[in-house]
């Protein structure tokens, strides 16, 4: 498990215990993917999003990057490969607030 702490957010990532992180993503490049993953009307595979990126991202970055997404709850790894999930509509968060569990 490697920890990496940058404004008190701690960002977790579990690699094999031999390999170490060679490189963090930008924030250029993790933007880069959301776009990718929100305009998206099918899951997507890693190969899939790599080959629709503008510029070319090294595998182990592109998984600490769906990693971190995963763990934010913006994205859920299906079967069929990653899809976007996160909505911040305030009009779905007031109605999950004021909504009855069935």
């Amino acid at each position: 498990m490697l920890t990496k702490p940058k404004h008190n957010i701690e960002f977790q990532i579990d690699i094999s215990k031999n390999r170490k992180v060679i490189h963090y993503p930008t924030l250029k490049t993790v933007l880069m993917v959301e776009k990718v993953l929100q305009k998206a009307v099918k899951p997507l595979n890693k190969s899939d999003i790599k080959r629709k990126l503008t510029v070319k991202i090294m595998h182990q970055t592109l998984n600490i990057i769906l990693t971190y997404l995963e763990e934010r709850g913006m994205i859920i790894k299906a079967k069929d490969g990653y899809i976007w999930t996160y909505n911040p509509s305030k009009k779905l968060m007031k109605a999950i607030k004021e909504g009855t569990e069935v």
